[in-house]
């Protein structure tokens, strides 16, 4: 029985903890094991955290994408920010329009198996999707 979505507002650090929380239980109910569930929630961390810093908040949304062979865990994180310029500069280790290292999102693509940004400014969208077999 598939199991059901969540969607996390993001406004706060307290909101990164509960989308890295709800994502690690979505993928431990799925039978991810453990080194999964926390790589996934890494990359929550990241993408809600960029989210936050860079979109001024945003929604994090959890959601099974299941298929007959594979069992999959998509996270997809928006936000109404500027949006993201270059977005192969972006996703250079050391690239940052901020204060930071420059590792979060190509940490997160490293992360996930599947990995993907649209962004516009007011529209920014990425999603990363685990998967494995049933």
């Amino acid at each position: 029985m598939p199991l059901k979505d969540v969607t996390v507002e993001i406004r706060s650090q307290r909101d990164i903890i509960t989308a890295r929380q709800e994502a690690r239980e979505m993928a431990r109910r799925l039978g991810f094991k453990l080194a999964d569930q926390t790589r996934l929630a890494t990359a929550v961390s990241e993408l809600t955290r960029n989210a936050l810093q860079y979109g001024r908040g945003g929604v994090c949304s959890i959601e099974e994408a299941s298929n007959a062979t594979d069992i999959r865990i998509c996270v997809v994180v928006r936000d109404q920010g500027p949006g993201i310029a270059d977005i192969q500069k972006a996703m250079t280790y050391g690239y940052s329009t901020g204060k930071s290292l420059g590792a979060g999102l190509p940490a997160a693509r490293n992360l996930m198996h599947e990995f993907s940004i649209t962004s516009e400014p007011g529209n920014t969208e990425v999603r990363a999707c685990m998967g494995r077999r049933r």
